[in-house]
């Protein structure tokens, strides 16, 4: 009896310091033990199952595992992107806003929980070797893919420059898998390619917001707006960008703007509270903007085509973007461990809530795929913000009513997920078969003319 009671007390003190752990590391200082009756009943429940289970169960179990998972569990309840995350998701996480890494440079995701290459990244390892957008990953240096989470299948690709790596994937209408034996590389991450679309009109896209994004956009504005080029007309591509820092998104908006509010995030706490304003920095920047959004268009992304279009800077072109209107901040934790959690909602300058709303395009493009005609092509595409489990509501108040179960269902997995990989080579020729990209186009050069602008009206289109 003895022995139960103090193995039973063990586990109890286990709960208490794992709870103790994660909430003291991400920054708070309350007093858990005492903070209600509901919280020490729930804990104490905690403990007897984990007690049960680790007494019981068919085969031992890891409890500082379950403790784990538990807590993985909890914040993710709170909405899809709060997180806990274990050390090499959080190194990853760090790594993917500094711009380069070693590994083979592809982008992957797991629609229906298949590895799937998105996109080979120009002039990588992965690239050079023919790996191609839609290859299945199938095994990794040997090791199937199946049931491997993303992250895990990411730290198994990158590694040191030199290293190698073989790669086995399935390709549609090849009957056997194709092996790649592949060095790693250090892979930089462009998040900003431009180009020249005609005289006049340039071209920038932003895949997402990293450290060095306003550096970039600025390097590539000043080019556009010297005497070589004397720019007319910008479009600014945001596709399927993802988001990334929020400062980034502030200072690519700044880049545009004389003053006002950027952006307001609003959070339960004072803290979490604030405007963020444009400044003057007295370059003047009078020549006409359309920005293109998609589905896939995110968080920073769509703070910069909020922003753009509330100050009427910018026309928005393409369809409603994903919705993701809340802010999230990462702790540090002890022994590598990282806590990621959402503290605000976004807000454009104009007070329109992002969460599970979009950023609304004023004129509607679909993009138009060449093995399909327009008429036929659906509406909508993209999973959004409002199709993910415990999704957060636009507003606050909104979530004190009970909750509308998920559509997260089988006619919402049926929804295809397409995207046209923005990560490739960036060329003239792709972009005039892209029909968002050259109706902006058109929309710059008609608002020149009608503004008495030097655009020659006798100039052919781009795409003839």
């Amino acid at each position: 009896m003895k022995l139960t009671e103090n193995r039973h007390l063990k586990l109890w003190m286990v709960v208490i310091c794992a709870v103790i752990f994660w909430t003291i590391g991400a920054g708070y200082s309350r007093d858990l033990s005492a903070s209600s009756e509901e919280t020490y009943k729930g804990l104490k429940t905690f403990s007897d199952v984990l007690d049960i289970i680790e007494k019981n169960y068919v085969d031992e179990v890891d409890t500082k595992e379950l403790i784990q998972k538990a807590i993985q569990g909890m914040v993710h309840s709170l909405d899809p992107h709060s997180s806990f995350m274990p050390p090499e998701a959080f190194e990853d996480l760090k790594i993917d806003t500094k711009g380069k890494f070693g590994g083979i440079g592809i982008v992957i995701s797991m629609p229906k929980g298949i590895l799937t290459v998105i996109s080979p990244i120009e002039n990588t390892p992965a690239y050079k070797a023919g790996i191609k957008t839609g290859d299945i990953i199938i095994k990794i240096d040997g090791e199937s893919t199946k049931d491997m989470m993303l992250w895990e299948s990411v730290k198994r690709m990158r590694g040191p420059k030199g290293e190698k790596v073989v790669i086995t994937v399935f390709r549609k209408g090849t009957p056997e898998p194709i092996e790649f034996n592949l060095v790693r590389d250090i892979i930089p991450v462009e998040s900003v390619k431009s180009i020249v679309l005609k005289p006049g009109y340039g071209y920038i896209r932003i895949t997402n917001f990293q450290n060095n994004t306003t550096k970039d956009v600025a390097k590539v504005l000043k080019d556009f707006e010297s005497d070589n080029h004397r720019i007319k007309g910008l479009i600014l591509d945001l596709r399927d960008n993802p988001g990334g820092l929020l400062d980034q998104a502030v200072t690519v908006s700044d880049l545009f703007l004389k003053d006002g509010i950027i952006v307001t995030i609003k959070g339960r706490l004072g803290k979490h509270t604030k405007n963020y304003r444009a400044h003057n920095d007295d370059t003047d920047r009078n020549y006409s903007i359309v920005v293109l959004v998609s589905g896939g268009s995110a968080s920073a992304s769509e703070i910069v085509a909020g922003a753009l279009q509330d100050h009427g800077r910018a026309l928005i072109l393409g369809t409603t973007t994903f919705g993701k209107g809340s802010v999230q901040t990462v702790e540090s934790l002890r022994d590598g461990y990282g806590l990621k959690y959402t503290i605000a909602r976004y807000y454009t300058p104009n007070g329109r809530s992002i969460q599970a709303l979009g950023i609304k395009p004023d004129i509607v493009v679909k993009q138009r795929f060449l093995e399909e005609d327009e008429e036929d092509k659906p509406e909508d595409i993209y999973f959004k913000e409002k199709d993910l489990k415990n999704h957060l509501d636009a507003e606050p108040d909104k979530g004190k009513q009970k909750k509308k179960k998920s559509e997260n269902n089988d006619s919402v997995k049926e929804k295809k997920h397409e995207i046209q990989s923005r990560h490739g080579v960036l060329n003239l020729e792709t972009l005039k078969m892209d029909n968002q990209v050259m109706r902006a186009l058109d929309i710059l050069v008609g608002y020149d003319i009608l503004n008495g602008g030097k655009a020659q009206k006798d100039e052919s289109n781009i795409d003839g």
